[in-house]
């Protein structure tokens, strides 16, 4: 399992320092997420300011942007880093692509399935001089001229991941993709019963096998012996409640019996009634979410928990320059030791 780090939704000038950090402490990659912020761009700075971690996007929301916007934007980000790029892609929710975007919503594992082979077709036209022929339900793609065409570059085997929940998205993931961001709030025993049998749908009808796929994680963790544990377990709490509040998630908690909980949470977030969402988190959801213990023990009690069902993990909170670097070093390093 490979140790990765988020950034933090900063300004573009602040992401230089971050990710030098980053690479300096020894982490495998950084990802950026769609936030408050477009999540390409300050992955240009990650790729100028770094030199061997991989950069990604955890996630870019797919739906917003056309296969041509995605194929464009991933090519030269590839070319710029060095083969270092991973291009991860998500759905997002109906309300956010509607709402927040002013995209589409239409069979979102049908479309995002057509948008990762769309995005491949442009990649081999440009690499391979392939005639530009894509005929899907949502796309067709077949002009490319010689002055839009970027050509070939060093580093064409650009891996896609996409981010999926539900058993249809998790199938596509295992078909066509390279690589699956599970979601913060996925259970071990959700991965074990949902997400990892979907993935193996896919991956047979595509004819491979489970090495052939990276699960990604970005898991909850409370460090007990951290001075900031109060304000670290609140927002895990919170995070959780307004993840779970979400209809997309609800199969998460219907798996562990909590629909109940599930239904208040979306009332409580309907109403605008932020402050009440931690509360309503119990200690069993908090603990089957969350790695709980010492900071030095987080690598083997996360190792414990979702080792041979997850490849790459993060944890949720950031990693930031300057606080707790000699904790981050001593993590880091017994994590290595541990997933060796």
């Amino acid at each position: 399992m490979k140790l990765d780090a988020n950034t933090m939704s900063l300004d573009l000038q602040d992401i230089p320092a971050q990710v030098k950090a980053i690479e300096h402490m020894g982490f495998e990659a950084v990802w950026t997420a769609e936030t408050q912020h477009d999540a390409f761009l300050p992955l240009v700075l990650a790729a100028e300011h770094t030199r061997n971690i991989q950069i990604g996007t955890a996630i870019a929301v797919a739906f917003a942007r056309s296969p041509g916007n995605l194929a464009y934007i991933a090519w030269d980000l590839a070319k710029y880093s060095r083969g270092r790029f991973i291009l991860g892609l998500g759905s997002q929710v109906k309300a956010h692509n509607i709402r927040r975007f002013g995209a589409t919503w239409e069979k979102p594992a049908a479309k995002m399935r057509e948008i990762v082979l769309a995005i491949r077709a442009l990649w081999e036209c440009w690499q391979n001089r392939t005639p530009l022929n894509f005929r899907g339900e949502f796309f067709n793609l077949n002009l490319m001229t010689p002055f839009f065409d970027p050509g070939p570059h060093e580093y064409p085997r650009i891996p896609i991941y996409i981010a999926g929940v539900n058993p249809l998205m998790c199938q596509v993931a295992g078909e066509v993709c390279d690589g699956l961001h599970a979601h913060p709030l996925t259970s071990a025993d959700y991965l074990r019963e949902v997400i990892l049998p979907n993935v193996m749908k896919g991956l047979e009808k595509s004819g491979r096998t489970r090495e052939d796929m990276t699960i990604c994680l970005s898991f909850f963790a409370i460090p007990t012996d951290d001075p900031d544990r109060p304000a670290i377990e609140q927002m895990v709490r919170q995070q959780i409640g307004f993840y779970a509040s979400t209809p997309a998630y609800k199969g998460v908690m219907e798996l562990h019996g909590w629909q109940d909980a599930q239904a208040r949470l979306s009332k409580l977030v309907r109403e605008g009634r932020w402050k009440e969402i931690p509360e309503a988190i119990t200690d069993e959801m908090l603990h089957t979410f969350a790695v709980i213990g010492p900071w030095i023990e987080l690598p083997t009690l996360i190792k414990t928990r979702y080792g041979g069902l997850v490849d790459r993990g993060r944890f949720y909170f950031p990693f930031i320059p300057g606080e707790k670097d000699n904790i981050w070093r001593q993590v880091i390093q017994a994590f290595k030791d541990n997933t060796r």
